[in-house]
């Protein structure tokens, strides 16, 4: 296999550090970012600081509950054009080192750094320290880098030493920095599989390296008990994606504790409208709009349900978003409690087609397969969950 170096640049705490340049006196203090900033209001914690970490306060939490976590916190509104403005900020000072960029969202990219020269040098210490000065001084943020032979050790390492720090992992690194931590390390191993896991004995990804495929295989399936192996032993060929039309773009949150359709009606329907805004900023970032928009849950036993409706025209309007997603919210069968929510807008074209209201509904089957690894098996076969319906507002 060819040497690569890939880097996984995250910005620390980026809502948040983005209000504290507006706010410098709010420095070393407990701050989350959510909803119209008001904790006695419906909404979600989007992001928050890392002093507000600290008491519990997380990303998707009620603002209502990290008010009661931290009665000291500091809650401020979004501005998702402050964000995208310092987003690009920070895509334009990497771009002018690294030409191979694969844009993950707001505030994270992968680079391919196998090419810049220096990059052997120190392990690429001093071009990704050159990385980070250059953020800085692009935006007056600070961001976290890992450095590793593929995006998947490079994901998990950016996230070792934060903020403001620089992981290097190589394959000699593995045993040493890598299987010590828990299996939840690992991106698209959620709390549902983590919990499997554990109850197999497996807690650490080095426990998890040591198990045999067919074991794995066998409690999970082969798609995702094989990615399950290659991943905790630090095998990931994918390429950073630089010039690929996306099919889809999409949001999720994994809530904290598992949610009830019915006696959680408040909580999800903010959660659905935050990640409705998301995917529609996320669309305008990059100049898309799409017909197609999906919701996505996976209940608590594993099973993943999708309900979909087509437009009669693309959009990036977050409120025709909102409006669609929340029509397929009220179709999801109230059978189990919901473990995550997540929104999809498909069909994507390039923005500059009109908006318009819901037609008819696509329903995918309860169950079905959702691509890439997510950290929970596929459905068991033969449950068939009655069908309720679900009268949420959009609001």
């Amino acid at each position: 296999m060819a040497w690569r170096r890939i880097a996984h640049v995250d910005m620390d705490a980026f809502y948040a550090s983005v209000e504290l340049l507006r706010h410098p006196e709010l420095r070393g203090r407990p701050v989350a970012i959510g909803g119209h900033g008001e904790p006695s209001r419906r909404g979600v914690v989007t992001t928050a600081t890392y002093e507000a970490r600290a008491f519990g306060i997380r990303s998707g939490m009620a603002l209502r509950r990290a008010a009661e976590l931290c009665p000291a916190c500091v809650f401020l509104p979004v501005d998702f054009d402050e964000y995208r403005r310092h987003s690009r900020r920070f895509k334009a000072a990497l771009a002018a080192v690294a030409d191979r960029m694969e844009d993950r969202g707001i505030d994270e990219v992968y680079l391919d750094l196998t090419q810049v020269p220096g990059i052997r040098i120190e392990r690429g210490a001093m071009v990704a320290r050159d990385l980070q000065q250059r953020v800085r001084e692009a935006t007056g943020l600070s961001c976290s880098i890992g450095l590793a032979p593929n995006k998947l050790l490079a994901k998990i390492a950016s996230d070792l030493d934060k903020p403001g720090g620089l992981t290097i992992v190589d394959e000699d690194d593995i045993a040493a920095v890598i299987w010590p931590l828990p299996v939840r390390r690992i991106t698209g191993v959620g709390p549902k599989a983590d919990l499997r896991l554990e109850e197999l004995g497996l807690r650490t990804i080095g426990e998890l390296a040591a198990a045999s495929r067919d074991m794995l295989v066998a409690q999970f399936g082969t798609s995702y008990g094989s990615w399950l192996h290659d991943a905790a032993n630090g095998r990931d060929e994918r390429p950073v994606v630089t010039a690929s039309e996306p099919v889809s773009m999409s949001r999720e949150t994994t809530f904290e504790r598992d949610l009830d359709l019915r006696r959680d009606r408040q909580p999800l329907a903010a959660c659905l409208a935050a990640l409705c805004r998301e995917v529609a900023d996320d669309l305008r970032q990059r100049g898309y709009s799409g017909r197609a928009v999906g919701v996505k849950v996976r209940y608590d036993d594993f099973r993943i349900v999708t309900r979909g409706v087509t437009l009669d025209a693309a959009t990036d309007d977050a409120h025709a978003i909102r409006r669609a997603a929340f029509a397929c919210l009220e179709r999801v069968p109230m059978a189990r409690r919901l473990r995550l929510l997540g929104v999809r807008v498909g069909a994507l074209s390039r923005a500059g087609a009109s908006m318009a209201p819901a037609g008819t509904p696509i329903e995918v089957p309860t169950g079905a397969p959702t691509g890439a690894p997510t950290g929970a098996p596929a459905a068991a076969p033969g449950h068939t969950p009655h069908q309720h319906e679900l009268p949420l507002s959009p609001g």
